[in-house]
């Protein structure tokens, strides 16, 4: 534990954060947008700070980390990226999504889904705050810049002192500040070891994220290698898969999940996998061990981070995140027009047939899913790479689940790893007889069925089967809400709605990214101000480039008309 100085840690935190608020204070307040009944303040002000058991660094320790101008790197709560204050946050000045648990060096910061799933955006200088949506972030700069502010404490001598004084106090030793040091190294090195190895040299951008590459580095490059490092760097690959966030709303009753569609889902069990897989990827400290005194072989909760009743609590609050109403003014003649357009099998321009509301799976306890179909529409084929990537297993080597996965070989998938993982983590935690090995009685249960709910997790990770001829295949979500999803396709290669309506070699190759909204195209404004970014894309000669605006090629020969009637339906939903 680190020495605290003559000023308490929390006093200190929140007046440090405390003088962050001036410099934003005269925002406007957000429009917030209607997303149902079940939406109210205090669940939203609970989905933004719930804990989840992601711990990223001593928060005390971001809190004296400077960006390369001098101010504070958590200055105006890191909006630079286009992350979002919590008002109610506590301490204060934390954006939507940051959290604060308690870890080895007490305090830690940590994120949880609505940093990255709460959207924003702005229309004729308005801001509308749409939770649950696509976030317009740019997490690439916030990884790549903390990187920087770290290695600066560590090669700038000045830096040193001036991060000591703010972390210690004034009445630090020399030994409390080389104490410090050596736990700031301990902590840079596997952090710098996946930015150096995973972030790839084209940026993701704002609005997107190669989510699984970094799950899948995270969890295979940091977490699974001998101590005392953990690592096993030549896992971590280049994270050049990018996809748009998915929005949250309705995302619990779909009955496939994940862009390609290989995870089941539609009841709690399922979701937890789906979300601790997330935990995982966004700063979970996990570092299982070989044990024979476990029935499984592996101890997963030996040190694991994941807070199990904070994941449950997010899941129950996305359930009541409803798909955001229109604001603006519909032509509802031109709307009931459209709708009819919707309603048209898929050969005659429709939608319904791929995202109308459909029954899907039913799961454990009765639990009644939408249909989410799978299909290949000709879009980028780049994620697929991403699934059958092959890494060393490390300590997970022969690692098996009975009944439900097959042992880990010494390389092997890193979809298998992952999978591994979180049914591991699960079935200990929420399996007590699995814990230890007390006599023969217990060593038998594994001949026999798990209990109910669990044994849905046979179908919680399936990668997606190698097909005759090459198939690229992913989800056909539920469309409600989709006004405010854009860029659009898995990738967010296409602007607007109106954009994919067009032939996919007539649509734009190119595209700023930003929260500013084109309300009557449905999409990403043509001119942006909040960052730096062209989105430069690819046409179906690179399907495979991770960047391509080829595919669904649906409702395309609509007559302008036609298309306009659609798009004002699509605004209804």
């Amino acid at each position: 534990m680190l020495k605290i100085g003559f000023v308490s840690r929390i006093g200190s935190m929140a007046l440090v954060f405390a003088l962050l608020l001036p410099a934003i204070s005269f925002a406007a307040e957000p429009v917030i947008v209607d997303q149902g009944t079940e939406w109210t303040t205090s669940a939203r002000n609970d989905f933004y700070s719930r804990d989840q058991g992601s711990q990223l660094m001593p928060l005390q320790w971001i809190v004296a980390l400077k960006q390369p101008n001098g101010k504070p790197f958590m200055d105006e709560s890191l909006s630079r990226y286009g992350y979002l204050l919590n008002e109610a946050s506590r301490p204060a000045g934390l954006p939507v999504g940051f959290t604060i648990t308690s870890g080895g060096n007490g305090q830690e910061i940590g994120m949880s889904c609505s940093a990255c799933h709460t959207r924003q955006i702005e229309v004729a200088g308005t801001s509308y705050r749409i939770d649950g949506g696509p976030g317009i972030v740019d997490f690439q700069s916030f990884l790549a810049d903390l990187d920087v502010a770290v290695n600066t404490v560590l090669t700038n001598q000045q830096a040193l002192t001036d991060f000591a004084h703010a972390v210690l106090g004034p009445s630090s030793t020399s030994a409390d500040k080389e104490k410090l040091r050596e736990e700031v190294k301990a902590w840079y090195l596997p952090y710098h070891t996946l930015i150096e190895r995973a972030l790839p040299t084209q940026p993701w951008g704002p609005a997107r994220l190669d989510a699984v590459s970094m799950i899948f580095n995270r969890l295979a490059g940091l977490d699974i290698g001998p101590a005392p490092t953990y690592m096993i760097p030549e896992n971590i690959q280049p994270a050049n898969a990018p996809v748009r966030y998915p929005f949250l709303w309705n995302a619990a009753i779909q009955d496939k999940t994940q862009w390609p569609g290989f995870a089941s889902n539609g009841n709690s069990i399922l979701a937890l996998s789906r979300n601790l897989g997330e935990v995982y990827g966004v700063f979970g400290v996990f570092h299982p061990r070989k044990d024979a005194g476990h029935l499984l072989g592996i101890d997963y909760l030996a040190t694991n981070s994941a807070n199990f009743s904070g994941l449950l609590a997010l899941e129950d609050l996305i359930k009541k995140i409803g798909p955001p109403k229109w604001p603006w003014q519909v032509d509802q003649t031109l709307a009931s027009k459209g709708k009819a357009i919707y309603e048209r099998k898929t050969e005659a321009g429709g939608c319904a047939d791929c995202h109308g509301i459909a029954p899907g799976e039913t799961r454990f306890f009765e639990q009644k899913t939408w249909k989410t179909p799978i299909q290949d529409v000709g879009t980028d084929s780049k994620e697929y790479e991403i699934l059958s990537r092959t890494v060393k297993t490390g300590v997970l080597e022969g690692a098996k689940i009975p009944l439900l996965a097959s042992p880990l070989k010494p390389v092997d998938t890193a979809f298998n790893v992952l999978g591994t993982a979180v049914l591991g983590t699960i079935l200990q935690h929420y399996v007590p007889i699995l814990m230890k090995v007390e006599d023969k009685v217990q060593a038998e249960i594994l001949k026999s069925p798990f209990p109910p709910e669990t044994d849905s997790l046979r179908d919680a990770f399936i990668a997606p089967a190698a097909p005759e001829k090459p198939a690229y295949a992913y989800e056909s979500r539920v469309l409600q809400g989709i006004w405010a999803a854009a860029p659009y396709l898995h990738n967010g290669s296409v602007p607007t709605l109106a954009e994919l309506l067009k032939p996919a070699a007539e649509r734009v190759s190119s595209f700023k990214v930003g929260p500013a909204y084109d309300i009557v195209n449905i999409g990403i404004a043509a001119e942006q101000t909040k960052f730096d970014y062209t989105l430069q894309t690819t046409d179906c000669s690179d399907r495979n480039s991770g960047n391509s605006r080829c595919g669904h090629e649906f409702g395309t020969t609509l007559s302008p008309d036609e298309k306009k009637a659609l798009l004002e339906y699509l605004k209804t939903l």
